[in-house]
């Protein structure tokens, strides 16, 4: 081997040379996406919040919420932004949870809520579990008949409406509630409404049921 050809593996690589070009293209492409991960990483949106239970019919404007941040790995997308402008009519169309964020897929106008608030009253306090977002069910019980001849059996209850949502309680110093007693208020689907308000103009009385599991 000749001593040119060891200097010319030793000379030092030129600006010129194309794999230094290549090296450098390489090194500035790898900074500028781990910039680019790290700032879309560190980027977020502000969507909304429920503080409390809504029920279908709530409207937004007199809900309480609050902004929450969220990435924007198309969760943005799927939820209502914070300062987003809608409707005065807004309304959530099924229930959200306390704590929930607000989906887009659950907002739209009272048209279409096929769903009217009634109120129970109650002889007492609400059973446990019945709260705002809760399922329920109402039944009815015949009216305590005086005289039943012997051998004679009173009507058993019956189920009056099942799968209820309970859209709101009311205290006992509501005009809606019976003396010393309580209320609640549950959506219930248009045609049902002439059987509950029939049993409401009744004799018996109507008992809410909480089903399990069926808590917002």
């Amino acid at each position: 081997m000749s001593d040119d050809d060891g200097a010319q593996r030793l000379r030092r690589p030129s600006w010129r040379d194309p794999r230094l070009g290549v090296g450098v293209l390489l090194v500035a492409a790898s900074v500028a996406l781990g910039s680019w991960a790290v700032a879309r990483a560190d980027r977020t949106t502000d969507v909304l919040l429920a503080v409390e239970a809504l029920t279908p019919g709530d409207r937004l404007a007199d809900a309480e919420l609050r902004p929450h941040a969220v990435r924007p790995d198309g969760l943005a997308d799927a939820y209502v932004v914070a300062g987003e402008d809608l409707p005065d009519d807004a309304v959530v169309t099924r229930v959200v949870g306390a704590g929930e964020l607000v989906p887009a897929a659950a907002v739209g106008s009272s048209a279409e809520v096929d769903l009217r608030p009634v109120v129970v009253g109650l002889p007492g306090a609400a059973p446990s579990g019945v709260v705002k977002g809760a399922t329920v069910d109402l039944w009815v019980t015949a009216p305590a008949l005086l005289g039943l001849q012997e051998g004679s059996e009173r009507e058993p209850p019956r189920l009056l409406a099942e799968g209820l949502l309970v859209s709101d309680l009311l205290e006992a110093d509501s005009l809606f509630a019976g003396a010393g007693g309580s209320a609640v208020q549950v959506l219930v689907p248009q045609e049902e409404l002439p059987a509950v308000l029939g049993a409401q103009s009744g004799e018996g009385r109507i008992v809410v049921v909480p089903v399990p599991g069926g808590g917002p």
